[in-house]
């Protein structure tokens, strides 16, 4: 509650400098009473209003008020009036000049504080030694007010620093955050992309061919019904695994395994029984690699069996070769369809995810027609780090 209080009282400038000006004011007060005085009790209730009043606009307008005052108090000693307890109001005003300004304007005030306690001391002292005395007094209570001053000045600076580095790093984190959930959104539209476009191709290819097949052969029909049914679940559970990430509330979906190069039999049996031929085999050593390579290749040749299955016609085959070389993976995915001849309606975005993924890893991938015909996708992944990274987009070999 206090500091709620004094938090409100600094936000409210004038109220708070009469705040603390009310206590000077306050203890002149019994010597404005009983005390003797050159210019009359009036006289002297219009000096020290004259020194105290401008007070409450300090911190408003700390160079005019300390101006003011200094000319006051320059004035009242020009005319021999004995120093009174509101001229304390010089050093007030010396120290808000110097805490809320540059620091020449700080080393200004100083010497004319300074020039004002040398007319003091000139003024009214009467020995030489009370005039020395008197000179060293002022000297230091000028000199520490005006060292307090540029301390709160450098404190304050500090802190500003302080504030303005808390806020820009805030700022830079949360465009980290926004990067990385742009990252992942990229991420799960890639996952979604493979995962829809695969098993919807799946789907149309056994629904036409379940339509075909319907009234001459009734278990034709029915297995490409079967096939559709459970390409459809696989479909949905890919879906809500993909999508649980997005959820709070649902971990089910962080922990779910992803598909690796294990699970390419199970897809090429899946793309078998779709009714295009598929030839897979596997050459070289197996590499233990990553789950996230592991992933990369398995959406690789997932996509090329989808587009295999949206463009290379009727009686197109394929081949799905994996070649351990060194410590790299080269994916080869070869068919004999229409190649150059397959409509394109410009929509796809399937080669250029694979490139995003493979570029992950520092590695590149070729796609393009085969000059005999057929279509060829062609991808090399480094299978550790070290490795070094080749240029992405350019053909690890040659469609030979």
């Amino acid at each position: 509650m206090v500091a709620d209080a004094w938090e409100w009282l600094r936000r409210k400038k004038p109220l708070g400098d009469a705040f603390f000006a009310l206590p000077l004011l306050v203890l002149a007060m019994p010597s404005l009473v009983t005390g003797r005085h050159e210019l009359g009790d009036s006289g002297t209730i219009l000096l020290t209003l004259g020194l105290l009043a401008p007070l409450v606009l300090r911190r408003t307008f700390p160079r005019t008020v300390f101006a003011t005052i200094a000319l006051t108090s320059a004035v009242q000693c020009l005319v021999g009036v004995e120093p009174q307890l509101a001229n304390v109001a010089v050093l007030m005003g010396l120290y808000t000049v110097t805490a809320r300004n540059s620091f020449r304007w700080g080393v200004g005030a100083a010497l004319v504080a300074e020039l004002g306690a040398l007319m003091v001391t000139f003024r009214y002292p009467n020995s030489a030694d009370d005039r020395k005395y008197v000179f060293a007094m002022l000297t230091v209570v000028v000199a520490g007010v005006w060292l307090l001053g540029l301390h709160m000045r450098t404190r304050r600076a500090y802190l500003r620093s302080l504030e303005e580095r808390a806020e820009r790093l805030e700022r830079e984190r949360d465009n980290e955050v926004k990067v990385a959930m742009a990252a992942e959104r990229a991420r799960i539209a890639r996952e979604l992309h493979d995962v829809v476009a695969h098993n919807v191709s799946v789907i149309v290819v056994q629904a036409d061919g379940a339509a075909y097949a319907i009234d001459t052969d009734v278990g034709r029909a029915r297995q490409a019904l079967d096939t559709i049914s459970a390409t459809g679940r696989l479909a949905l559970a890919e879906m809500r695994r993909l999508l649980g990430v997005l959820r709070e509330s649902d971990d089910a979906g962080v922990f779910a395994p992803q598909p690796g190069v294990a699970e390419l039999d199970e897809l090429v049996e899946h793309v078998r029984a779709s009714g295009l031929p598929v030839a897979f085999e596997v050459d070289g050593t197996p590499e233990p690699m990553s789950e996230g390579r592991q992933l990369t290749v398995y959406r690789i040749v997932q996509e090329a069996l989808t587009n295999t299955l949206k463009h290379g016609g009727p009686r197109a085959a394929v081949s799905v070769r994996l070649q351990y070389i060194g410590h790299a993976l080269e994916i080869r995915v070869d068919d004999d369809g229409r190649g150059a001849a397959a409509p394109d309606d410009g929509q796809g975005h399937g080669i250029a995810g694979m490139r995003e993924r493979v570029a992950v890893y520092g590695g590149s991938v070729y796609a393009a027609p085969r000059p005999g015909g057929g279509f060829g996708v062609l991808a090399r992944i480094p299978v550790r780090e070290e490795v070094g990274r080749p240029v992405n987009g350019a053909a690890p070999h040659s469609f030979i």
